[in-house]
């Protein structure tokens, strides 16, 4: 059976992936996007609202997910849901093999993102998009006024709550040890807020609530008692997990596991890039993951012109 092959193949169709995919067919690419949900979106389909993406404020994730897919289908983008095990470089070409079969391209966007770190605890799941975020400047807007919950202890959380304290009426942040792991001028900030009560040597062992956060239990790691605190919102940040399991032989990766590539999305091996929460960058958000796709085309398209 003759394997097929494509100028670009698209790996997973998340906003970056989408966009990508849109890109392609304007610049009247060969593309396929290869997806493994069985919903287009990638992490945004979990969030029930999103305020921050210019011209559709408010819109859910799962619909904003669907109009991007239908955005890419109508000028002409093909679709497979299969689950890219392995790519392999053949020269100027490189095999995508899946859980299907093998395709053939001359160069290969990924864009499968990274999925948050959960702390695993009961109603932590349950409640997602219910009062459970895993980002602030995402959902902060929605807590005006209320009580929220931030767990953990490097920059992000550091900076979760001083964004949160903006907002909020009161903020607890809770972190399992006795100091923070933040820069110092983030721990100075966050310590004289007025709004903001730091909950150290403290864990979460369960968010409560029925169709809505309304409380958390913790725990003191050191004396084993428990507490329960009211709370309408639970922002968790203890990191990401890259989705580059399949991808580290293949390319360059970065200490914390993301896929080293620029604004330009090009990778430390021709012809592959890297789009979305995927690549090493400070700010993964929708908006930022739709340029990286743009970028990522716009290289492709240079990288093609090269070769010829």
């Amino acid at each position: 059976m003759e394997t097929k092959e494509y100028q670009t193949i698209i790996v997973g169709s998340g906003p970056a992936g989408m966009t990508a995919a849109i890109y392609a067919q304007r610049a009247k690419l060969s593309a396929l996007v290869i997806e493994k949900d069985f919903v287009s979106g990638g992490q945004m389909v979990k969030t029930s609202e999103v305020d921050n993406y210019p011209g559709l404020p408010g819109m859910g994730g799962y619909e904003i997910g669907e109009t991007f897919r239908a955005h890419a289908e109508k000028l002409g983008a093909i679709f497979v849901r299969e689950n890219v095990k392995k790519i392999e470089l053949e020269g100027y070409r490189k095999r995508v093999i899946t859980n299907k079969g093998e395709y053939l391209a001359e160069t290969v966007i990924l864009a499968t993102g990274a999925r948050h770190r959960m702390l695993g605890i009961p109603g932590e799941e349950e409640l997602q998009g219910m009062g459970v975020s895993y980002c602030a400047t995402c959902d902060g807007a929605f807590f005006k006024d209320k009580v929220a919950v931030v767990v953990g202890g490097g920059d992000v959380a550091v900076e979760d709550t001083i964004f949160l304290s903006r907002i909020c009426r009161q903020v607890y942040l809770v972190h399992r040890r006795s100091e923070l792991r933040a820069e110092k001028f983030l721990q100075e900030k966050v310590r004289n807020l007025e709004n903001v009560k730091i909950l150290w040597d403290t864990v979460l062992e369960e968010i409560e609530g029925k169709e809505q956060v309304e409380s958390v239990r913790l725990k003191n790691v050191h004396t084993g008692e428990t507490v329960s605190l009211c709370a309408d919102g639970v922002f968790i940040a203890v990191g990401m997990i890259p989705n580059t399991d399949n991808f580290k032989e293949l390319v360059e990766i970065s200490p914390e596991g993301y896929i080293q590539a620029g604004e330009d999305c090009i990778t430390s091996v021709p012809g592959i890039y890297a789009a979305g929460d995927i690549r090493t960058k400070k700010l993964r958000q929708i908006i930022t993951a739709a340029a990286d796709g743009a970028n990522a085309v716009e290289s492709v398209q240079r990288y093609l012109l090269s070769q010829k």
